[in-house]
């Protein structure tokens, strides 16, 4: 039986050199925590020596990102976790001071010389050593909150008080990302605080994760978008035996935790917060209706009828005001109804955007939806719909037309025509973000293709290893004027500017294009054809494969290679 840890300070993690206890696993090795504060020391020891007083963190990797952090703490510098790494959120960081380190693209990232010996570090001053986390945000400039090693240090204790006992000395394993807060205090400062061995890795699948857990007592950190994927193919069996599932991110649905619960035996942990507030309540959705707040924090109405937040997480003594509506019970537990911010205005038309959502998930056409507002000429109501297997059905068989017309039908019962969406994305299932939330970059990303330039997606499939969008030629693209007049052909050069634009949007190209290999023009594409694109990255070899075919020909197919030059 496992004796209760005393906590570790955070402060004085890397002070201990000579303990041997096992820390973190990390692409097959199971590193100490002498091996992380020797690291650490070093790092440190040249970080001092640079110029430069603010960092911007952002690796694939929870353990070089815990000893990068760690260092620029010892060392005195301010440090930045930003929510991705594309190139937006780097030139943004950069013009805010910051240098960038860790997985940036090629060439932004700041070059630090190899340690030359080690610094003699002293305990971190748990007010003054903090981080900056850059949330991604549902819409405008990326959000700077910051958070000090004291207040990340009350979280970790709660965390600990609340389930540690039952977590004894469980590794955890996630598929969500250290870069946002939910991920940094369950998968790194936790685990570090209170002795248990993190994985580094963020897995793309419950199955390598499970493969990855080796049978060892284990808890999986997860998000409601990764868990809504498990289907009747999971390794429900395997999943039994963990010590416990853990989301945020979003509400977790009750029929999906009930699920959850029937096929694998896991009540789901469901976390209730923000990176401005930290934690705030939990459930367990799959028996329980209600929210309950950690110890310490509470809600209240206020004099303006606000509710509002008090919480030994937040960085002073005043109130938060939230912007999720509540119903409050009695005992301090609640329900969560909305966000406020949901509701919008279309042409002086009100309008609740979760209700849009929901109205969509009615649908048989529809297993999921997301809606927000879109930013052009003017503001238009936009969905990403997660088609059902009879979505896609009719949209293989009639056409993107057809289904938006069949959705707009059925929303025209409930709301009227000016608020309906006027942007659609069809998808087999919710684009999502190393946190677990609705890709937006991804999302936007594809919206902001040159209707001139681009195809019309019909709809896009997205797995673990690849993508398949379905792409309509339409005949007024600008690579037909000229290219013949009589008998109009799609060039090659269009089809591979297309592979690279897609293949730099759905993967983490960050490597320059260097040449192409194997690439074959079968067969001539036409104004009007509809056409099945298929991409697959391979991060070691450097290589995007991509494939073009319709129902009745292959069309054309190789891959481009991205890295140094020979």
């Amino acid at each position: 039986m496992r004796a209760e840890p005393m906590p570790n300070l955070l402060s004085h993690y890397a002070l201990q050199p000579d303990a041997d206890l096992p820390m973190a696993c990390c692409q097959g090795q199971l590193l100490s925590r002498a091996d992380f504060c020797k690291q650490v020391a070093g790092l440190a020891a040249v970080l001092r020596q640079q110029p430069q007083s603010g960092y911007a963190l952002f690796y694939e990797q929870a353990y070089p990102f815990a000893v990068m952090l760690f260092a620029l703490w010892h060392s005195d510098k301010s440090v930045a976790i930003a929510a991705n790494n594309c190139q937006a959120s780097a030139e943004n960081l950069r013009q805010q001071g910051y240098c960038l380190v860790g997985d940036w693209p090629l060439g932004l990232a700041l070059t630090l010389p190899d340690a030359g010996g080690a610094m003699a570090l002293s305990a971190l001053d748990a007010q003054h050593s903090q981080l900056t986390l850059y949330t991604s945000g549902s819409s405008g400039p990326a959000q700077a909150i910051t958070k000090t090693l004291a207040q990340l240090q009350a979280e970790v204790d709660a965390l600990e008080r609340q389930w540690g006992a039952g977590l004894a000395d469980a590794q955890v394993l996630a598929t969500v990302s250290h870069q946002h807060i939910y991920g940094l205090l369950f998968k790194v400062l936790w685990p570090l605080a209170y002795q248990r061995i993190f994985h580094s890795a963020i897995y793309l699948s419950p199955e390598a994760l499970l493969k990855a857990a080796a049978g060892r007592p284990s808890y999986w950190v997860a998000s409601p978008a990764q868990l809504k994927r498990l289907d009747e193919l999971s390794p429900w069996a395997e999943m039994k035996p963990l010590k416990a599932i853990f989301s945020s991110g979003g509400v977790l649905a009750p029929e999906l935790a009930q699920h959850i619960d029937k096929q694998g035996s896991q009540q789901v942990i469901d976390i209730y917060g923000s990176s401005e507030t930290g934690g705030i309540a939990w459930r367990k959705p799959a028996c329980d209706e209600y929210w309950q707040p950690f110890p310490g924090v509470r809600i209240e109405l206020d004099a303006h009828q606000q509710l509002v937040l008090h919480s030994p997480y937040l960085p002073d003594a005043e109130p938060y005001v939230l912007q999720d509506q509540l119903a409050l019970q009695q005992d301090g537990r609640f329900s969560v109804l909305g966000r406020q911010d949901r509701i919008v205005k279309i042409e002086e038309k009100r309008l609740s955007l979760d209700e849009l959502e929901r109205a969509l998930q009615q649908s048989e056409l529809v297993d999921n939806a997301h809606c927000r507002i879109w930013q052009d000429k003017r503001e238009r109501v936009a969905a990403v719909v997660s088609l059902s297997a009879q979505g896609i059905g009719l949209i293989k068989a009639l056409g993107r037309g057809e289904l938006v017309k069949q959705l707009k039908s059925q929303l025209l019962r409930r709301f009227e025509k000016v608020v309906l969406p006027k942007k659609w994305l069809f998808v087999t299932a919710l684009p999502v973000s190393a946190q677990g939330k609705v890709d937006l970059a991804l999302i936007n990303g594809l919206w902001a293709f040159d209707s001139r330039k681009f195809p019309q997606l019909q709809y896009l499939n997205q797995g673990d290893d690849g993508v398949e969008l379905c792409l309509r030629v339409q005949a007024d693209l600008r690579y037909f004027n000229g290219h013949f007049p009589e008998y109009p052909i799609l060039p090659g050069v269009a089809q591979l500017a297309w592979v690279q634009s897609y293949g730099k949007l759905f993967f983490p190209i960050i490597q320059p294009f260097t040449r192409m290999e194997a690439v074959k023009f079968k067969k001539i594409i036409h104004p009007g054809d509809t056409l099945t694109l298929k991409l697959n990255w391979n991060a070691d070899s450097g290589k995007l494969y991509f494939d073009y075919s319709s129902s009745a020909d292959a069309h054309s197919s190789g891959r481009l290679l991205y890295g140094a030059a020979a």
